[in-house]
């Protein structure tokens, strides 16, 4: 049951993530601690007061790193103004300033 609660929480989460402007996204995947810590303490803060609303913010927060990571990876982020890009990024693609 907290496993299936964390999963549910943590496709809430990436629902919102993918709603944001592309530019936004890979901003905020150029500082994965910052978002992974972000996340993790605003699902703890939205579902205190259970233990199994703890743990599976628990799993929530895990799930987000390991999508944080992957996410990096397949779609690129943007770190000191250089964007880089990732698996399905094209190479001459241009962000929109």
């Amino acid at each position: 049951m907290v496993i299936e609660s964390g999963i549910i929480i943590f496709i809430g989460l990436l629902l919102l993530f993918i709603k944001l402007p592309h530019k936004t996204r890979l901003y905020l995947l150029g500082k994965p601690l910052a978002l992974d810590l972000t996340v993790s303490v605003a699902a703890y803060i939205l579902h205190w007061g259970t233990f199994t609303g703890v743990m599976a913010a628990a799993v929530a927060g895990l799930m987000c790193s390991g999508f944080t990571s992957l996410g990096r990876r397949a779609i690129g982020y943007t770190s000191k103004g250089v964007t880089h890009t990732g698996w399905f990024s094209q190479p001459n693609q241009q962000v929109k300033q």
